[in-house]
């Protein structure tokens, strides 16, 4: 077995600044209102307070109130309004304060939103982005850490992206800035501070769609998005001290996703363990596992492996018993090897 080999994608070789992902989320927005005067911002307490996690911190200041505005406590009418601006030809950045949240503007997203391109044949698009943080490991409770974005793969239409580093984080987000569909744009709230890294001073995007390989290896394919990364990273570590070489690679766009790379990955190795935090049943992995065993079949030695979440409500204060940690994956991972 051959030792581990980090690919560049795993630190872009750039010349930069180190930041942490939430500092890249309000670098993009900001560069994005600078470079298009199209591009508005608004939701709960985005204004003078910069959002409750001060993602928008200086905007409205920076831009003015016309630009930057907060809203009711109403996500129906924040989802409603921002399919109405881009109709019309803004490209409206819409937050809603937490992804549980997200209910009360789930029919405008699901039924207007996503259909306005195939209804009017073309005639007009919905370039909008909704940004909303996501996932546990903050101790919120289920009302404040849960993963919902199956229920938006599941919609032709959308766009769902979940960055895990600084560097995806603000070309991800500048990418769906300037495509014609609307994007869920889900932040892991736990990496916010905690993942720091390496952005160019040039301006970037990261195209929607393509995985990144983190890690190179040829034992095990270890597949996740988000912020399960940094445990899927320490279960790699752990494998590699006892001499398995796990190939790490993080989706970070969910709708559309890298089938090639995930395909290849897997062809190589012979085995997969995809894990994310969203509860088991319907979980976004399922997919991904489909679609491995259906075109990757005869490359396997062992069954697809999935570490997940529970099908429960999210627990009060069992973060680490409820979120993917890196025990638990490195035990499927031993499962798929000695299969």
């Amino acid at each position: 077995m051959t030792a581990t080999q980090t690919r560049p994608e795993a630190a872009p070789m750039t010349t930069g600044r180190t930041i942490n992902l939430i500092q890249a989320v309000t670098e993009a927005i900001a560069e994005e209102m600078e470079r298009d005067q199209r591009v508005v911002l608004f939701g709960e307490d985005v204004g003078a307070r910069g959002g409750v996690f001060m993602a928008t911190a200086g905007l409205q200041e920076r831009f003015g109130r016309n630009r930057v505005f907060d809203t009711p406590l109403s996500e129906a009418s924040i989802v409603g309004a921002a399919v109405g601006m881009a109709v019309r030809g803004l490209r409206p950045i819409a937050e809603i304060q937490f992804a549980d949240y997200m209910g009360p503007g789930f029919d405008q997203i699901i039924s207007q939103a996503a259909k306005i391109r195939y209804r009017s044949a073309g005639q007009f698009t919905a370039p909008m982005v909704i940004r909303t943080p996501s996932g546990g490991g903050v101790k919120g409770g289920h009302h404040h850490s849960q993963s919902p974005e199956s229920y938006y793969t599941h919609t032709p239409g959308l766009k769902v992206v979940m960055p895990s580093t600084p560097y995806d984080a603000k070309g991800l987000l500048k990418a769906a800035l300037r495509g014609e569909d609307p994007v869920i744009y889900f932040e892991p709230k736990r990496l916010y501070r905690a993942a720091k890294g390496e952005v160019p001073d040039h301006d970037y995007v990261v195209k929607l769609g393509e995985a990144a390989i983190r890690r190179e290896g040829s034992d095990l394919s270890l597949i996740g998005y988000g912020g399960v990364m940094p445990d899927l990273e320490k279960a790699a570590d752990a494998l590699a001290a006892e001499g398995v070489s796990v190939e790490v690679i993080d989706l970070r766009s969910l709708v559309p996703w890298d089938r090639d790379r995930v395909l290849t990955s897997v062809q190589k190795t012979g085995r997969a363990v995809l894990v994310s935090e969203a509860p088991r049943i319907s979980n976004f992995m399922g997919e991904v596992a489909y679609v491995i065993q259906e075109q990757a079949f005869d490359y396997l030695t062992a069954p697809v492996g999935q570490v997940a979440g529970f099908d429960t409500p999210y627990p009060y204060v069992q973060d680490k018993v409820y979120l993917p940690g890196a025990n638990r994956i490195v035990a499927a991972c031993v499962q798929a090897l000695n299969y």
